[in-house]
């Protein structure tokens, strides 16, 4: 039987694919701007029929229809990073939150620490040896899906077809699910903060050599970085994602990769997180290369880039250099992600630099403004890169490096960068814990 028939034998509906999903079943959801809506309406149909039905996730561009509080006792989303649209329910215990580095994320899966019954999976059309790539997501998708008794697969005509290790064989599916529909999209947005981000943007970009391979994460900063290094000649991307901003800086041969230490040449990620136009930039574009997380994460595969940059982000930072990123005291906002990952691996990186970046306050709702570089870590806050680990924290004031360094220098280092209107309270704060 050639791999057209395999095919077409496979060929199913939605509601027919779903429902292989068993009461009791765990079952995982492929995410980020990769979420298959077709199948996920679906099984939000069907779930009244099920009963104790785990679904584990990453983040997810999608609704909240599945973690609505209707769905308890049917359906329970168990997500290893918390995105927008499950943080309420995991916040008030419709939802579970399962704490892990993204380089260790799939292997939950294929060490059978939470063994897999099924996996969703949205991939592209097959091409004409019978492969289907796992297209914009594949580093938290391809190690994961193969871990799975079953695989349903929405193959969507709008599914670009992405280079590197992505592939999957219509023989290795179990129902197929075609659909012909638009991507989720998640543009990474200028910040508007009054001018702060670019400030701490230009700080970093100052600090970042020629030749330099970068990793990217969400938000405003990372594009605002890009887009202060058109004077660099060879940048490398090295990154648990990118997004659009790196096409113009591709463009401008600005990023070449040619002064890479591996995967020469090549944008290097797990997943991609942006617009249409992202999506019809990297389709069949041999630039780009989507590897599974645990290479890509793995603090000893992004230590062999040398001028390793990684900036990262965080809620709050303590005067002993504790970095909070994924709670606001006990309440959970969203997860390590990759942060441990390339912070640890551009240390280890010869020339490398790993940054910790953060304005110097935020202002609560009410419009208190509060210091984001405090004494002490609010009560429950998660610490994700320890006191061990860090090593350059910027702000809008100035960036320091706290490695090797005492708790006095520390003390005195993370001062200098936080707001003037808070450091002679963090002083005298300072004193009473003895740290000054």
């Amino acid at each position: 039987m050639n791999w057209k028939d395999i095919y077409d034998s496979k060929v199913v509906t939605a509601d027919e694919a779903i429902h292989a999903i068993k009461s009791g079943n765990r079952v995982y959801l492929t995410g980020n701007c990769s979420v298959p809506h077709r199948l996920l309406k679906a099984l939000v149909d069907y779930a009244p029929e099920l009963e104790g039905v785990e679904i584990c996730q990453c983040l997810t561009v999608a609704g909240s229809e599945y973690v609505a509080p209707e769905m308890e006792g049917h359906l329970r989303v168990n997500s290893m990073f918390i995105s927008s649209n499950v943080r309420k329910a995991i916040q008030e215990g419709f939802a579970d939150f399962t704490p892990v580095l993204l380089s260790e994320f799939p292997l939950l899966f294929k060490n059978n620490v939470r063994p897999l019954d099924v996996a969703i999976i949205h991939i592209s059309p097959p091409d004409r040896n019978g492969f289907c790539s796992y297209g914009i997501e594949t580093g938290l998708t391809k190690t994961v899906a193969e871990s799975a008794k079953i695989i349903i697969a929405q193959v969507n005509q709008r599914m670009p077809r992405i280079l590197g290790d992505t592939l999957i064989h219509v023989r290795d599916l179990d129902y197929i699910v075609p659909a012909d529909e638009p991507l989720s999209e998640l543009p990474q947005e200028a910040a508007d903060d009054g001018g702060i981000t670019q400030k701490i943007a230009s700080l970093i970009a100052e600090r970042i050599p020629d030749g330099a391979t970068l990793q990217l994460g969400i938000g405003g900063l990372p594009s605002s970085v890009l887009k202060m290094l058109k004077d660099k000649k060879d940048l490398g991307i090295h990154s648990e994602l990118f997004s659009d901003s790196i096409i113009e800086m591709v463009q401008a041969g600005i990023v070449t990769g040619a002064r890479k230490s591996i995967h020469k040449d090549k944008i290097v990620a797990g997943f991609m997180l942006g617009s249409q136009r992202l999506w019809d930039w990297a389709n069949d574009n041999p630039v780009i290369e989507l590897h599974c997380t645990e290479y890509v994460n793995n603090p000893f595969t992004i230590a062999q880039n040398d001028r390793m940059v990684a900036i990262n982000s965080a809620i709050e930072v303590d005067l002993t250099g504790q970095i909070c990123s994924d709670s606001i005291g006990t309440k959970f906002f969203s997860g390590v992600g990759g942060q441990m990952d390339f912070i640890y691996g551009a240390s280890m990186s010869r020339g490398g630099l790993p940054i910790i970046a953060l304005p110097s306050t935020c202002t609560l709702r009410d419009g208190t403004i509060l210091s984001r570089i405090v004494p002490t870590l609010k009560p429950g806050a998660g610490v994700i890169t320890s006191r061990n680990h860090v090593h350059h924290v910027v702000t809008e004031y100035g960036m320091v490096d706290l490695y090797g360094r005492t708790v006095r220098e520390r003390t005195q280092a993370l001062i200098s960068i936080a707001h003037p209107n808070f450091r002679e309270d963090l002083k005298k704060q300072a004193a009473a814990l003895h740290y000054i």
